[in-house]
C-alpha cells in the first residue's frame, strides 16, 4: 500500500468521522443527563439546511453557522419542553423531530428555492476551507507530505474542533462541577433535587449544549463536506452516531473510537466501489449497494463483539417527578 493511498484513507476517515463524532458527543451530553435523544438525525438535518440556506442567501459563513446553531438549539429546547417540562415520552418526541425535519426541510427548500428541496450551491469563498490548503493533494514519493500532510493537516477547522471537543466533553464531565451534576442527574435526579439543584435546569443545560454541537455537525455537512443541501442528506448518520455513543458506553473516548471505526470502514468502502468479483463468481462488478452497506454491517459486528455490556445511565428516559 503506497503512501498516497494511506494518506487518502486517513484523510477520508477523518472527514467521514467528523459529523458522526459531533453528533455522538451531542447525544452523549443529553443522555448522561437522563434525556434520550433519538432526534439527533433530525437536528443535524435541519441544521444542515439552515446553514446552507442562510449562507447561500446571506453570502456569509458566520451567518450560516449561526443559523445552524440556532435551529438545532431550538429543536433541543422543543425536545426539552416536551420531555423535561411536560414529561412526554422521550423516544416518541425524538422520532417526531426526525419526521418534522425530514419533511419540513424539503417543503421549505421547494418554497424558497424551487429546486426540488435542494438549496443553491454555497459560494466557494463562503465555504469552510482547509486550514492548510498546501496539503490538499497527496504527493507520490513524499511520505511525510502524503501521510502526515494530506492525511492529518489538510482539513478544515471543524474537523479539528470535533476532536478537540472529545477532550472538552471528557474534561467537562469528569473534572467540573457542572459535569458532576450532569452525571448525577442522569443517575439519581432525586439526590440532585434534594441537594437544592434544579433537575430541569441541568437537563435543559445539557440539551442546549447538545443543540450547539448538533448545529456544528449540520454546518459541517453543507459548508465543509458538501456545497449545498439535498433532502435527507444526513443518510442515517444521526442513528450511527447514537449507536457509536452506546457502543462507547456513554464515554467520550470510546465513542470517538467507535466513530473512527465507522469512518475508516466507510472510507474503505468508497475505495472499493467499482471492484469486480473473481472470475469464479462471474467476474461482474460488486453491487454498489452491498459496498455501501458494508461499513454499517461491519461496524455493528465488530463493536458488538468487543464492547461487552453497556450500562446506560440509571435515570435515562425516566421523567423526573418531584416528590412533595
Amino acid at each position: 500500500m503506497d503512501e498516497v493511498l494511506i494518506g487518502s484513507l486517513i484523510a477520508s476517515t477523518l472527514r467521514v468521522t467528523t459529523p458522526l463524532l459531533l453528533c455522538a458527543l451531542a447525544g452523549l451530553l443529553s443522555e448522561r443527563s437522563g434525556v434520550i435523544d433519538i432526534g439527533l438525525e433530525g437536528k443535524m438535518l435541519f441544521a444542515a439546511f439552515a446553514a446552507a440556506a442562510a449562507a447561500s442567501l446571506g453570502h456569509s459563513t458566520a451567518l450560516g453557522v449561526t443559523a445552524a446553531l440556532l435551529v438545532a438549539c431550538a429543536l433541543s429546547l422543543l425536545h426539552g419542553f416536551a420531555c423535561v417540562s411536560h414529561r412526554g415520552d422521550q423516544v416518541v418526541t425524538g422520532v417526531a423531530i426526525n419526521m418534522v425535519a425530514a419533511g419540513l426541510t424539503v417543503v421549505l427548500g421547494i418554497a424558497w428555492f424551487a429546486q426540488g428541496g435542494q438549496t443553491p450551491p454555497v459560494a466557494p469563498e463562503v465555504r469552510i476551507s482547509a486550514v492548510a490548503p498546501a496539503f490538499a493533494e497527496p504527493q507520490a514519493g513524499q511520505w511525510l507530505q502524503a501521510v502526515l500532510g494530506h492525511g492529518l493537516l489538510s482539513h478544515n477547522l471543524l474537523v479539528y474542533l470535533a476532536f478537540a471537543l472529545v477532550v472538552g466533553v471528557w474534561f467537562l464531565l469528569e473534572h467540573t462541577k457542572l459535569g458532576l451534576r450532569l452525571r448525577a442527574v442522569g443517575e439519581n435526579p432525586a439526590m440532585v433535587d434534594a441537594a437544592g439543584v434544579s433537575v430541569p435546569g441541568l437537563r435543559y443545560t445539557a440539551l442546549l449544549l447538545n443543540g450547539l454541537i448538533c448545529g456544528l455537525a449540520g454546518s459541517y455537512l453543507t459548508l465543509a463536506q458538501n456545497a449545498s443541501f439535498s433532502p435527507n442528506m444526513t443518510a442515517g448518520r444521526g442513528f450511527i452516531a447514537l449507536a457509536a455513543m452506546i457502543f462507547g458506553k456513554w464515554k467520550p473516548l470510546p465513542t470517538m473510537a467507535a466513530c473512527l471505526l465507522f469512518g475508516f470502514l466507510d472510507a474503505v468502502a468508497i475505495r472499493l466501489q467499482g471492484t469486480r468479483l473473481p472470475a469464479a463468481f462471474g467476474g461482474g462488478e460488486v453491487p454498489v449497494q452491498l459496498i455501501q452497506a458494508l461499513p454499517y454491517l461491519l461496524t455493528v459486528i465488530l463493536l458488538a463483539g468487543f464492547i461487552g455490556q453497556a450500562l446506560a445511565p440509571k435515570a435515562l428516559g425516566r421523567p423526573y417527578v418531584k416528590e412533595r
